[in-house]
């Protein structure tokens, strides 16, 4: 992915001289795409405000971010589609996450529009996730509008940033729009771009009904609602339609548009995007990517997106037992809004019953166990993630792993793959060196550096995603002074000398703390973890081992001292034997503890690799 690829045609859309005026051809649909921070929820603000879409009165800072999680971050986790009118244009806008764990909501944003709103933190410039979004709207040929946002800052370098901008799109400076978000200078004309230079949606009016489902959730009192963008023909209120994928039949039983309020109307047209409320009582019949159709049609299916696959994996479990049908309902809920989220039973001797879940990334993971905890009140206990692995048998039987613990024993093994991923890492060129160093450490190999410009680098890598999973991203930012910025796709499966290290508490081996590792990683990481899980262990009435292995052999060791009370308090005088046989008693009865005691593992216990450094 090299910077010399970027080259786009910024603002060629010209529709003077159309001869068929139609409907569609007021509609302009368009996202706003951009690395985490730079202003997206604040810029979707004032053009709510500037077009009266929203009366002042009512108006609130990220008012399309409705969730309490999003507001108190001050992150966008899902996308948020609101229709708006601006010079009698239709104006459908789908405000998008910035963070790289909710990447595949931008992708799925992108297949709605026809242009895409660039906006770059005129402080920051060029960011890993700005790369990423670029290269997103090239995939689906969107008109690329550049907006440089954040002007009135005092730390703002224009110059600078527009030079970078250029760099990247090869675009003219003319094209780049400069603005602030905050006070609202040169909003206005971000609005004039888009009607200007967005081309409106294709599509066949008078064909048979297609609407691509970009987005779903579950209303507990009107069943399934879908954001649709209706690609040709119409969808009714009331009309009996039919899900091309699974086949599913339903009714319309609502359509209309966000505006960010759900407005009801007749009809959902050629090239509008909306919402579609159905009779299913389940999201499952109703995908993200599939195709509505009239039940009395017959069309050819959209092409859809491909199926969001998790990579990072953990053991969620309630704190105690008697909660599990609550969190058993909390996860069937979450799914119902979170199509990304993929769960299965789960159960371990330690923890009892609870669910292996699989996410997009830490901060996905982050999110859902909060809402689990806020929403439901449900105390959890989230065991430490890891990533899924292709293990080959002896047998040639490849299996899919998402726990260590399920991992058979090595002379069953042919070899065990682990996933890799291409990375990209944007960071002044003084700190090249430094994210060289600290993508080897992670047992990733640099393949090649690129500059934005004078002063902006371009990283590429690739790396193995476990290593990236704990503490990566923290080390990247305290070794660049905080400018680095990173971003990646899975690439493939490789092959390598991997070991499971299992974790001892009392001679008893806990398979909740059980991790993959590389071999040559494996005597530090179980120093390191048994270092830690003494700090967090409380003391017992007995000696307590903490010991790392790799299959029958230890690698690493650390002892828990027990408490000792002053048995010999209450003698006075005496022969000295009777103070040898009451410690004697003290011994024995330690002994037997040690036998038939049981070591309580504090939930911090579990996500000890998430604080190891």
């Amino acid at each position: 992915m090299l910077i010399e690829r970027l080259h786009l045609n910024i603002r060629t859309s010209s529709f003077a001289g159309m001869e068929d005026v139609e409907v569609q051809d007021s509609i302009r649909n368009f996202c706003i795409i951009a690395h985490i921070d730079h202003g997206k929820s604040t810029l979707a603000d004032r053009l709510l405000e500037i077009t009266g879409t929203v009366q002042k009165r009512k108006m609130k800072e990220q008012l399309l971010d409705k969730m309490d999680l999003e507001r108190e971050r001050g992150i966008t986790i899902k996308l948020a589609p609101v229709r708006m009118e601006h010079k009698g244009v239709q104006l459908n806008l789908i405000d998008t996450p910035g963070h790289v764990d909710f990447s595949y909501e931008v992708s799925r944003s992108l297949q709605a529009c026809e242009g895409a709103l660039l906006i770059i933190d005129a402080s920051q410039g060029i960011q890993a996730q700005t790369l990423a979004n670029v290269y997103l709207a090239m995939e689906a040929d969107l008109t690329i509008i550049p907006v440089l946002n954040k002007i009135d800052l005092p730390a703002a370098d224009v110059p600078k940033a527009t030079k970078e901008v250029m760099s990247l799109l090869g675009c003219a400076e003319d094209d780049i729009l400069k603005i602030s978000a905050k006070t609202g200078e040169g909003v206005e004309t971000v609005l004039d771009a888009v009607i200007d230079t967005v081309p409106p949606p294709a599509g066949q009016a008078a064909g048979d009904t297609r609407a691509l489902i970009f987005d779903s959730f579950y209303d507990e009192y009107r069943g399934v609602i879908v954001y649709v963008r209706v690609v040709d023909g119409k969808i009714a209120k009331g009309a009996k339609i039919t899900m091309s994928a699974t086949q599913a039949r339903g009714d319309a039983l609502e359509v209309g548009a966000l505006s960010p309020d759900m407005k009801p109307f007749s009809s959902l047209q050629t090239g509008e995007i909306g919402y579609v409320v159905t009779n299913f009582h389940d999201t499952s019949e109703a995908r993200v990517g599939d195709t509505i159709a009239l039940s009395s049609e017959n069309p050819a299916p959209l092409a859809g997106y491909k199926e969001v696959k998790p990579f990072v994996y953990a053991g969620m479990f309630p704190s105690s037992n008697e909660f599990y049908p609550q969190l058993k309902d909390a996860m069937d809920r979450l799914k119902l809004s979170d199509s990304a989220l993929v769960y299965e039973p789960e159960n371990s001797p330690v923890l009892g019953h609870g669910f292996r879940v699989g996410f997009l990334g830490l901060l996905h993971m982050d999110i859902i166990r909060s809402r689990v905890e806020r929403e439901f009140s449900i105390d959890l206990i989230v065991t430490n993630p890891s990533t899924d692995y292709k293990v080959t048998l002896s047998t040639g039987e490849v299996l899919d792993i998402t726990s260590a613990s399920a991992v058979p024993p090595a002379n069953k093994l042919e070899g065990i793959a682990e996933p890799w991923i291409n990375g990209e890492i944007v960071v002044p060129k003084e700190y090249v060196g430094t994210v060289i160093q600290l993508v080897s450490s992670s047992r990733g190999l640099h393949k090649n550096v690129d500059y934005v410009d004078d002063q902006l680098a371009l990283v590429s890598f690739e790396a193995p995603l476990a290593n990236l999973l704990t503490d990566f991203y923290d080390k990247l930012k305290s070794q660049t002074a905080g400018y680095g910025t990173f971003s990646y796709e899975l690439s493939g499966y490789k092959t390598e000398d991997l070991v499971r290290v299992d974790f001892y508490v009392a001679d008893d081996i806990v398979e909740a703390l059980s991790v993959m590792c590389h071999r040559s990683e494996a005597p530090k990481l179980g120093r390191d973890t048994v270092e830690k899980l003494k700090e967090i262990i409380p003391r017992q009435n007995f000696k307590v081992a903490l010991q790392a292995a790799i299959g029958g052999r230890f690698i690493a060791r650390e002892d828990l001292s027990a408490y000792r009370k002053d048995v010999t308090s209450g003698l006075y005088g005496g022969d000295v034997s009777r103070k040898k046989k009451v410690l004697a008693k003290q011994k024995k009865g330690k002994d037997r503890l040690k036998r038939f005691g049981k070591v309580d593992l504090p939930a911090e216990a579990f996500t000890v690799l998430l604080k190891r450094d």
